[in-house]
């Protein structure tokens, strides 16, 4: 089995020791990372290769930055989405692992709507949509996973009326979710849930984690090739009750080794 990871972590740096921990604790194959805060000589390199992994990183000063951690080797294909030349945000690595493509993608927030933020958004969102139609013209087993920003149905938040307007939440958003999933790909955790009321974070403001008022926002869209070898997928909330956490927890799958 490969168990494979994403976990938008708030800024690698403070967020280091509970990283270790999780990846001392849970022991992932393959962890995808967001948020990083960091550019790549900032990145804590020698204490993440002390527990056994490989590293690919694309970072930024400050914000965005996302990383690929593997127990195996990584051959890196990009480090940024194709289709805008002019996009020096650090959102998207794509790599090839355990005989396995897999990507962290951090698809940019898109609030306030009124704003620049949100086309850039969905603009980001139609790029990786005809990414993935390439991606699956190569018929291989592939998982994207990260913080898609995008709250996909009313069970994935505790209460969908406060989300109306929401960048995370317009039917634009939705649109473009939709036009990825049917190319073909697979939401992991709702091939095996369709509970309402699991989430992958809970803001730091309003007592949001002790109230359990979340949201499901990270995710890891699996290509029909592995999606055949789902065997087990779950949402560890248990980092977010940690000292200084980040507000998002970790979403893993397992798939089946080919």
């Amino acid at each position: 089995m490969i168990k494979i990871a994403t976990w938008n972590v708030n800024s690698v740096k403070a967020r280091l020791p509970l990283l270790l921990r999780w990846l001392e604790e849970f022991s992932p194959d393959v962890l995808l990372l967001q948020e990083l805060k960091c550019i790549e000589e900032a990145f804590p390199r020698e204490e993440i290769e002390d527990k056994g992994y490989n590293i690919a990183v694309k970072g930024q000063k400050t914000y965005n930055g996302v990383a690929i951690l593997s127990k195996s080797p990584i051959e890196i294909d990009l480090t940024e989405l194709p289709g805008d030349r002019e996009d020096l945000q650090a959102r998207y690595i794509e790599g090839f692992t355990f005989n396995v493509r897999v990507a962290s993608i951090y698809v940019p927030n898109g609030n306030p709507v009124e704003t620049d933020k949100f086309p850039y958004k969905i603009s980001f969102m139609e790029r990786l949509h005809n990414h993935v139609k390439t991606l699956l013209s190569h018929e291989e087993a592939f998982v994207l996973g990260g913080d898609y920003n995008v709250i996909p149905e009313e069970r994935d938040c505790y209460a969908p009326g406060n989300w109306e307007g929401d960048a995370l939440y317009r039917p634009e958003t939705h649109a473009e979710w939709r036009k990825i999933i049917y190319l073909g790909l697979t939401d992991s955790f709702r091939a095996k849930n369709q509970e309402e009321g699991h989430y992958s974070y809970w803001d730091y403001q309003g007592g949001a984690w002790n109230k359990d008022n979340g949201i499901r926002i990270d995710h890891l869209l699996l290509s029909p090739h592995a999606a055949d070898r789902l065997n087990d997928v779950g949402i560890d909330k248990s980092p977010r009750g940690w000292e200084r956490p980040s507000d998002h927890t970790p979403v893993w799958c397992e798939l089946e080794t080919n």
